[in-house]
């Protein structure tokens, strides 16, 4: 791990994902109110310094006026291993135990911390008619997007 100038950093051009103005204001308040956590969370580049995991913090560590970011070098991938990289370093798979949080966890610190609470604003019973429906199109493997069975 390495602590560098910020602007030798390059954000990948192809980065699949993206953040709205709402989520990217609460990501650099975070970032001024808790910047050790970069040094625990570092970008990660190739060898072309270009970002494979990191777009949005990067973007918004220049926002906060940092200018030096933490950073691994991901330097031996294979192209194809890069692109990997970049989507599973995207792809949550664990679930949040809802429960767990709304009984031992601050929700305004939640939301503070850019947690998703929008599963609180629907009826309880709204929450289980959709992950109930959820559940029933992956047993039938079923599309989520365009609802078309899967081979």
């Amino acid at each position: 791990m390495e602590l560098i100038n910020i602007q030798e950093v390059i954000p990948n051009q192809d980065n699949p994902r993206f953040i709205k103005d709402y989520k990217f204001k609460k990501l650099v308040r975070s970032i001024k109110d808790f910047p050790e956590m970069l040094k625990l969370r570092p970008i990660v580049v190739d060898s072309n310094m270009v970002v494979l995991g990191g777009n949005m913090r990067l973007k918004a560590c220049k926002e906060a006026g940092l200018k030096e970011v933490y950073i691994i070098k991901a330097d031996e991938l294979t192209e194809e291993q890069k692109r990997e990289f970049i989507i599973k370093d995207n792809v949550g798979f664990g679930e949040w135990d809802w429960d767990v949080l709304t009984n031992e966890w601050n929700n305004q610190q939640l939301d503070d911390w850019g947690l998703d609470l929008t599963p609180f604003e629907d009826s309880i019973e709204d929450v289980i008619a959709q992950e109930t429906h959820k559940e029933e199109k992956e047993k039938l493997n079923i599309c989520e997007v365009c609802g078309k069975g899967l081979a």
